[in-house]
């Protein structure tokens, strides 16, 4: 039986019961929209969880070689923040973690781990905390909204956050918008993205960004494509980032000219994210891409993905 996030009740589940908690990949700011605006895609994290005598984490998957197997792991710590904020004890269980979203490539991940975590100790505690305070929770072990809030509750969000609660709003993305998304292989960890912005930034700078980010947050309310190719440009993070994503520059400038609604870099990057309509002819767009990435010795995966209206999903196995 699969559900949605998240009504609040209590019914904690029994020993040998398996809960499977999928968390879907986000991509957060869209340009202006730094720390505040984010996405979901149909890419998942997935967790299964059951109760037993001894804590067991196994992480599944060539590309979780490496993930910590004990209590240090990051869906593991998500789960314990969770019981403690219910003012419960987490149970030992059997972990089980699988990922299909490429790690450290600005599509959330660790927010769909966290997510991911958090839920199911949530439903192995009884539903203590709902949404809202789900929301607030991943937003505070998250340090910002925009990735854990599209992860948990799906579709477009726009949110603030004050260090302890959020206020947001989420929009159901249009049926026919599709992202293109360019994935490099080479990683780019945030901490690092972020350690290149400059401290402070000029009035006409902010002014930009503020309208910018106005007309973001109203074409995604409205479903009004036509805004995104103006509405997704920015002058608080792109421009600095520029030197740590070869080519980044040149492939969202050049993007709308090819076939894209708009374009963005994904996060803290590496990946870029072109939206464009259902049934666009891509092949202009993706000769465009391939090429400037080509220039710049970069190689990249191109992923056409239907974004994610539904936020976590919750089975009962």
């Amino acid at each position: 039986m699969e559900s949605h996030v998240l009504p609040h009740q209590r019914n904690p589940m029994n020993t040998g019961t398996t809960i499977e908690v999928k968390a879907p990949a986000s991509s957060a700011n869209l340009g202006p929209g730094f720390d505040c605006v984010g996405i979901s895609f149909a890419l998942y994290t997935t967790v299964r969880v059951k109760v037993q005598e001894v804590l067991e984490i196994v992480p599944i998957g060539k590309d979780l070689e490496g993930t910590p197997r004990d209590e240090t792991n990051i869906v593991y710590q998500a789960m314990l923040a969770l019981a403690q904020e219910a003012g419960q004890v987490l149970p030992p269980v059997r972990l089980e973690i699988e990922s299909g979203i490429p790690l450290a490539r600005g599509l959330g991940s660790s927010a769909a781990a966290l997510v991911a975590g958090m839920v199911a100790a949530n439903e192995l505690l009884g539903k203590p905390l709902n949404t809202q305070q789900l929301f607030d929770l991943a937003s505070r072990l998250e340090g910002h909204p925009d990735n854990a809030g599209a992860s948990l509750v799906g579709g477009a969000v726009v949110a603030t956050f004050d260090g302890q609660t959020s206020k947001y709003l989420q929009f159901q993305l249009p049926q026919h918008l599709r992202a293109l998304l360019v994935v490099p292989q080479y990683a780019l960890e945030t901490s690092k993205a972020r350690g290149v912005l400059p401290e402070t930034y000029s009035r006409s700078d902010m002014v930009f960004q503020l309208s910018h980010a106005a007309l973001l947050a109203a074409g995604l309310a409205s479903g009004n494509l036509t805004v995104f190719k103006e509405a997704m440009r920015d002058r608080l993070h792109q421009p600095y980032r520029a030197a740590l994503v070869p080519g980044l520059l040149e492939l969202l400038e050049g993007a709308p000219g090819h076939g894209a609604l708009g374009a963005a870099l994904s996060g803290a990057g590496p990946s870029v994210l072109c939206f464009y309509e259902e049934n666009t002819d891509l092949s202009g767009l993706k000769n465009f891409l391939t090429g400037v990435l080509e220039q710049h010795g970069v190689t990249a995966l191109l992923e056409e993905l239907p974004l994610d209206n539904r936020g976590v999903l919750i089975q009962t196995l």
